[in-house]
């Protein structure tokens, strides 16, 4: 037999037979933790790939952030197969994601029992400690579709109908087969970390969080999240879109002008609702803080909120944070001696407190302007004073924490969170990640204004995702009212923007995976033209050709 060979990340070095599952040459548990997948070439598989050829090969462990993707899924593949063994007839359906949770609901149903929560609980519980191998096989095309039709996994079926693969691969275990999206754990065993409850009118699937990968921590309640993405189904009813194969399907029809004009309908009005709620607090209210994580549309939406506070008779004064920069010099180090610029500490908090009290004391303030070139801050004659009816609007991912403006009032203040929290699911149990639809808006706005390949993005991201952990993240709750940036078009739109930038990463890149699975991720959706997403869109600030200037 045809032999192959194979180095691990020591160094050794094994000669296998061709066609050898990776999975048998890796040593489990490693580092303490379980191996739920492997790394090929910097190809992220299960651990039944077939080695075929010489390569590379390294585990991918449950406290890496690869590993922990690949544990959520498998617990929602888990929970499916609980789910049809206890209540046949009921359609599962995944909603969104909540703190460290997903949050599901059963179709046509008003609502769900702490008891049946508790036996979806208990019948995982009993799935593990089974310890029922987890198989990845392909299937043909018809076999899929005839499959997922005739056991009412509607969306999972429509979403084929928007492909051709010859081959389709699945996860099966037992009777069970469910669509992969990308690899799973080898055995029902090895997901013993979770938790079922009921929440709402749905229940919570629980799982560990990056800092204690194995250990579940207490349930933390974001009222203020799960209100948004209430808000984004209602919105979805409205569409009469929820999921990628519902949204290809009209893509492909002279209908998704209408969808497109009324998903920006829905933001325009709901930024209108935001603008009367500062104005219904005018007596108190004098700056609006607005912040979100990394590519949610922060800068457009302040610019569409201060056209909606004209419109009302306001008048309002913006401010950017970012000219607020300390010198390059004085930047605050992160953990590896790098520069933190999304510390706290990275803001001139004195000098910019200073410049609002003494705004709102009715005084005129020369306001400065950062130098990104030179990292210096400098005075280019930037008068501003606060007229009749006047109100700071102010950008920045700092603008919930109260450590950013001490020296005001707590009541003076109204913050507004921003993320795109999108409600579409890819299929039955699959939903399209939020922090995925960012990584795509902001490798694209990277790649056309800040001459920055998908190589350097993906790079980072691991960085800009710890420093929202640290400095946004926390701070959502104490928002006044939040805004959902999400559009369920986009990825349409994004995707023949990002699918070129993507295939410029190669195999030797450490990035590589993600580029991949980003790649098989936008395989789902059918392209739409950026020529209808309309200049004052949000979905402008990271395409291009909006109506307003950055």
């Amino acid at each position: 037999m045809q032999k192959v060979q194979i180095t691990l990340p020591t160094k050794n070095e094994l000669t296998v037979d061709v066609g050898t599952a990776v999975g048998s040459v890796l040593e489990a548990p490693h580092n303490n933790y379980p191996v739920v997948a492997a790394m090929v070439n910097n190809y992220l598989t299960s651990l039944s790939y077939p080695v075929e050829i010489h390569s590379r090969v390294a585990p991918v462990t449950l406290d890496s952030p690869e590993g922990l993707r690949v544990y959520r899924r498998s617990l929602c593949f888990l929970l499916a197969i609980a789910s049809k063994k206890l209540y046949p007839s009921q359609r599962l359906t995944i909603g969104h994601s909540l703190g460290d949770g997903y949050y599901y609901t059963y179709e046509d149903t008003e609502g769900i029992s702490t008891e049946e929560a508790d036996a979806l609980n208990e019948e995982m519980r009993s799935l593990v400690e089974q310890d029922l191998p987890i198989v990845r096989r392909l299937i043909s095309y018809e076999d899929a579709l005839e499959h997922f039709r005739t056991h009412w996994m509607t969306d999972t079926a429509l979403l084929l109908e928007n492909r051709n693969d010859h081959e389709i691969p699945v996860y099966e275990c037992g009777d069970f087969i469910d669509l992969g999206h990308g690899p799973l754990a080898p055995r029902t065993g090895v997901l013993e970390h979770f938790e079922v409850m009921r929440y709402r009118s749905g229940f919570l699937l629980r799982y560990p969080n990056s800092s204690t990968p194995t250990e579940m921590q207490p349930f933390k309640d974001i009222p203020v999240l799960f209100s948004i993405y209430q808000e984004y189904k209602q919105w979805g009813k409205i569409l009469g879109v929820n999921s990628a194969g519902r949204l290809n399907t009209l893509s492909r029809t002279r209908g998704i002008r209408d969808f497109i004009w009324t998903a920006e309908a829905l933001h325009s009005k709901k930024t209108a609702e935001i603008a009367d709620r500062i104005q219904d607090h005018a007596e108190s209210v004098r700056v609006v803080l607005i912040a979100g994580p990394s590519a949610s549309g922060k800068t457009t939406f302040t610019k569409k909120l201060a056209i909606q506070l004209r419109a009302i008779g306001m008048r309002p004064v913006t401010i950017n944070l970012d000219d607020y920069f300390v010198a390059r010099v004085d930047t605050p180090l992160d953990e590896h001696g790098q520069p933190d610029f999304e510390a706290l500490n990275a803001i001139d908090i004195d000098l910019l407190n200073e410049d609002l009290v003494a705004l709102l004391d009715g005084d005129e303030v020369n306001l400065p302007t950062f130098d990104f070139k030179t990292g210096e801050r400098r005075y280019e004659n930037k008068f501003a004073s606060l007229p009749e009816r006047g109100i700071i609007v102010m950008e920045g991912i700092h603008g919930l924490n109260e450590a950013l403006t001490p020296r005001l009032p707590t009541e003076t203040k109204f913050r507004i969170y921003v993320s795109a929290l999108t409600q579409l699911n890819l299929d039955d149990h699959t939903r399209v990640s939020t922090t995925d639809n960012r990584l795509v808006r902001r490798m694209v706005r990277d790649a056309q204004f800040r001459s920055r390949d998908a190589r350097r993005t993906l790079d980072m991201w691991p960085s800009v995702r710890r420093g929202e952990d640290r400095n946004i993240f926390p701070y959502q709750s104490k928002a006044n009212v939040a805004f959902n940036s999400a559009l369920d078009y986009e990825l349409g739109v994004l995707k023949p923007y990002a699918e070129p930038l993507l295939r410029e990463v190669k195999p030797y890149d450490s990035v590589y995976h993600e580029a991949v699975r980003l790649m098989h991720f936008l395989d789902n959706f059918t392209p739409i033209p950026s020529s209808e997403v309309p200049d004052q869109s949000i979905l402008r600030e990271f395409i291009g050709d909006s109506a307003f200037e950055y």
